[in-house]
């Protein structure tokens, strides 16, 4: 065999240079293109406080055609790799649907010199974190590390794509179908309007169109997949030519570069695949079609057109018309549907462009037995208004403020960055069509707004769909057609049965460089962020944390109470105070405050849960003064409107009776009550029940802000690029907001279960059973929680838990299955659960009774080990963004915390023994004090249920109450 040079195996290098002013709001008629060459040999965008931004980049393709971007960013020890495979559903054959999405699957099992399962256990277990997706367009593989693990990193990635169809056997095969099968069960077949999309694109897109099909797929072609139809796909869409791979991080470049050479080189280069053309589509007729769903439980019309593909110039303008058809509360289709002819809690409008085609879609939820006829009458009223009157300068001017920060918080993450220089690259040609994008998207005009609504919606032929509860086919569409939507049969002892070999031989392809496990290197030193704490002279205390790699700011401000003060009859009385207030002010008409907000780039969102009262807000750093004033006005002088009160009550009811159609939120809902009972604030659905909102009124929300909103209840949390004399100046505002300290009710202590107990609840011809098995353990401010916390790590935090990897990469039970402990002030829950194929429910709660039961058993020093690796190397990952950083400081004020608490937890973790995890084991995790809850079909899974041992099941409804 010829030796040759790491040298070898690169084609062609070359560094780029951008750079991009990132205000986007200089006028509503677009931004001119301000970008300039820049000799620096570096890509940057300049901050529109002036300063660079960090998007340097080098790019080289390697000699197999592998397109390479490295971008280094040494603001955290972590590393992220984002690979791009250009292969999606639209590169699939009829009959052969689903394909790109099962690949995926498929290639996160075994390769050749990687051990079995170490995509998915081994990333999370070197304390990273990794994924995948697939779309119509393209697969896409991500993962992010500690610094440390970069080569095995590499090592994992590199054997992925080039060296894994060699180990792919039919055990495997059949395992993974199991695994899919039960995603698009969760996903499309158990939920409420899930088969939309596959009866739109039917109906929209000619057979043989490459979007006909849904990502997913048709169960019948992936259950006829073979191993060499998968071979088949590998070898003609997994070639180096047809990825774009960004790395991005903590670095240094040209070790990297050789490195990258080394690992990819050798791969394959396969025959480069030809580019796909343009290929929209054009109605000859309106097709109305409709689907009587078995778990919705209010009406749902969609119209869908025809439009474009993406990064066409009529997308941008489309973009903008959806927006301002359906968004806040001067869009045409809110005022008419919502607002004037209450048809609807909501409306929604989006444009899709994707590779080769795109849509535009308008959807509305209708209220409970609304006649889908009349919405859509709504809906052609709405766009002749919109025609008539047509909008203002000022809600363009919005839409491209809100813009300049999405911008920014579209790259925030060291993954966000690497994945968006991969989309440019391998969809538009090059990371540098940023300059473009961003271009074109403030470009957009009012002309260039009217002229795509002519064009591609007025009067065109579109598809309707009807999607209504299963009982109620009088409220579809007039003229609508049943659509074909096949329900799949789940039965008995039917699926295929698999066997996976573990010792399976193949053939090892030969290499130059050695491919054995590299070993770690140094590990990242944990640099925890300062946090600053101060207390306002009105008692609000206050804690911060400076971070200026952008130009951005992210807060919250918290008041004690929640739904816990509110009354037992009027429960969701806390909730609808809140969402109230986001509606207006005493100087401010809810679409006055609307704007403000848009207007700033900022949003501002006031919410209740059963312990707090949050204001959420972000903005760009430069607007952070004006958006605390906005948020103190809210705060301060909520507005009361009587006819806002009334719809935000009707649209809470609404969306109770709309959840009743989730297997999954039922489940939640009983189980919390059958925790703690309907004393406890737990145990009771979060917003309320139809009853006790049908009694609330507005003189109880106004009754309730004024006893229990005060500033000695409160805490303000701040990241971002904000010094503490900066966020004191603003918070100046609040100066005015005055209160004492309210009386929080104590919470029944929950005495622990000597036995087991087991409740079912049927929601008929369910495709999958959610299974939920927990107990009430300890308050967030216990010191056993994060102890406890700890010890679950094992059992089930994460796809390399016991959970997961039994019900799911074993047995093909379910698409995952997980479990956890959510700190609160009162005893947490510690829950496990599934959502599993209905044939396989009692199989399912076998296994979580024997791994909850033998778990301090098989907990093992290896146990230990990867425990605490998992812990100490994951810290790396928990300060790079300010959603992250956020959540570090509330954590801290909700549950009293020092603010060296991850020191502290850091250093539990490194003494941890193996007597301390069995300990925490014993005292938690008893299994015969816990209560097991099965939400599924009782018709087939019943009866089957007293073979679990514990009994028979006691049957609930919905709600929870016991069945007579």
């Amino acid at each position: 065999m010829k030796i040759r040079k790491i040298t070898d195996f690169i084609k062609s290098n070359k560094t780029v240079a951008i750079t991009l002013t990132a205000t986007l709001v200089l006028s509503a008629c677009g931004l001119a293109d301000s970008a300039k060459n820049n000799t620096s040999n570096m890509a940057s965008i300049e901050k529109s406080t002036g300063s660079d931004l960090n998007l340097a980049y080098e790019s080289f393709t390697l000699k197999n055609g592998l397109k390479v971007i490295l971008h280094q960013d040494k603001s955290d020890p972590i590393v992220a790799i984002s690979t791009i495979v250009h292969v999606g559903s639209n590169r699939e054959k009829p009959g052969r649907t689903g394909f790109a999405h099962f690949f995926e699957h498929m290639s996160f099992n075994d390769s050749e010199n990687v051990p079995k399962g170490s995509n998915r256990k081994l990333i999370p277990e070197l304390g990273g974190s990794r994924n995948g997706g697939t779309w119509s367009d393209g697969t896409i593989y991500y993962e992010v590390v500690p610094k440390d693990a970069f080569d095995k990193l590499l090592w994992i990635d590199s054997d992925r794509l080039g060296f894994m169809i060699n180990t792919v056997d039919q055990g495997t095969l059949e395992r993974e179908k199991q695994v899919v099968k039960n995603e698009k069960r969760q996903r499309v077949d158990n939920r409420p309007y899930g088969h939309t999309g596959h009866v739109i694109k039917k109906a929209l897109y000619p057979e043989g169109h490459p979007y006909n099909w849904t990502v997913i797929g048709d169960l019948a072609d992936l259950q006829a997949a073979t191993l060499d139809d998968v071979r088949e796909f590998y070898s003609t869409f997994y070639v180096p030519s047809n990825a774009t791979m960004v790395i991005a991080g903590d670095f240094e470049l040209e070790e990297t570069k050789e490195k990258v050479k080394r690992w990819f080189g050798e791969i394959k280069a396969g025959k480069a695949m030809a580019a796909m053309s343009p290929q929209p589509v054009a109605l000859k007729e309106t097709k109305k079609l409709y689907h009587l769903d078995n778990f919705a439980k209010l009406p749902e019309i969609r119209v869908t057109f025809p439009t474009v593909e993406q990064y066409h110039k009529d997308s941008y303008a489309l973009d903008a018309l959806a927006e301002i058809l359906s968004s806040g509360k001067q869009a045409p289709l809110y005022k008419t549907i919502v607002e004037d002819k209450k048809l609807a809690p909501g409306v929604y409008a989006w444009n899709s462009s994707e590779e080769i085609a795109g849509t535009f879609t308008l959807l509305v939820r209708g209220n409970v037995g609304t006649q889908l006829d009349v919405i859509y009458q709504a809906i052609e009223e709405s766009l002749t208004v919109f025609e008539k009157n047509g909008f203002t300068l000022q809600q363009l001017i919005k839409i491209k403020a809100e813009q300049e920060t999405s911008f920014y918080y579209e790259i925030e993450s060291i993954l966000d960055k690497a994945q968006k220089l991969g989309q440019y690259n391998e969809y538009a040609g090059s990371p540098e069509f940023i300059k473009a994008d961003i271009a074109n998207i403030t470009a957009v005009s009012i002309a260039d707004v009217k002229r795509v609504f002519q064009t591609y919606i007025k009067n065109k032929n579109s598809i309707i769909t009807s999607f209504v509860p299963k009982d109620q086919i009088d409220l579809i569409v007039s003229g609508s057609k049943k659509a074909d939507v096949v329900e799949e049969k789940i039965e008995q002892g039917k699926e295929e049965k698999f066997a996976e070999n573990d010792a399976i031989t193949f053939e090892v392809t030969p290499t130059v460089h050695d491919r054995s496990e590299p070993a770690l290197t140094a590990l990242p030193t944990l640099n925890v962020p300062d946090v600053w704490q101060n207390v306002q002279s009105n008692g609000l205390k206050v804690y911060g944390i400076e971070q200026n790699e952008l130009p951005i700011v992210n807060f919250s401000l918290t008041i004690q109470g929640g739904q816990q003060l509110d009354l037992d009859n009027k429960l969701g009385t806390a909730g609808l105070m809140a969402q109230l207030m986001n509606e207006g002010t005493l100087t401010k008409t809810p679409q006055e405050l609307e704007e403000a907000i848009g207007l700033l780039g900022a949003n501002l969102r006031i919410s209740s849960n059963r312990e707090f009262v949050t204001i959420s807000g972000r903005s760009l750093a430069k607007n952070f003064d004006a958006t605390v004033d906005l948020l103190s006005e809210m705060l301060l002088t909520p507005r009361w409107q009587e006819s806002e009160f009334a719809r935000l009550k009707s649209t809470r009811l609404t969306r109770i009776k709309q959840a009743k159609g989730n297997a999954n939120t039922i489940a939640n809902n009983v189980f919390n009550k059958l925790l703690y009972s309907e004393k406890h604030v737990a145990g009771n659905p979060i917003g309320g029940t139809e009853h006790t909102v049908g009694n609330i009124t507005l003189n109880d929300t106004k009754q309730y802000y004024q006893h229990n909103i005060s500033p000695k209840m409160a805490s303000f949390h701040v990241v971002g690029a904000v010094n503490e004399s900066q966020v004191n100046k603003a918070l100046t505002s609040l100066n005015n907001w005055q209160g004492d300290k309210v009386k929080l009710p104590k919470q029944p202590t929950i005495t622990e279960r000597d036995k087991p107990q087991f409740y079912f609840i049927d929601v008929a011809d369910a495709k999958q059973s959610v299974i939920m098995v927990g107990k009430p353990v300890v308050s967030g401010q216990n010191a056993d929680f994060y102890p406890i916390q700890v010890a679950n790590n094992r059992l089930g935090g994460g796809m390399s838990g016991r959970l997961a990897q039994t019900l799911r990469i074993q047995k093909g039970y379910t698409y995952g299955a997980y479990s956890s402990i959510r700190g609160a002030s009162y005893q947490s829950p510690f829950i496990a659960s599934s959502q599993v194929r209905t044939n396989v429910t009692l199989e399912s709660l076998e296994i979580f009774k024997e791994l909850i039961g033998q778990y301090k058993n098989t907990f093992t020093e290896e146990d230990l080990a990867v425990t605490q690796n998992m812990i100490i190397k994951g810290n790396s990952r928990k300060f790079e963004t300010l959603d992250q950083l956020l959540g570090m400081l509330t954590t801290m004020s909700q549950f009293d915390l020092a603010a060296n608490y991850i020191d502290q937890q850091q250093n539990y973790v490194t003494g941890l023994k193996l007597d301390n995890i069995h300990k925490n084991i014993d005292q938690y995790f008893d299994e015969q004090s816990m209560i097991y809850l099965v939400v599924g079909d009782a018709k087939t899974q019943l009866a089957r249920m007293k073979d679990f041992g514990y009994g028979d099941p006691i049957v609930l409804n919905t709600d929870g109450e016991q069945m007579h």
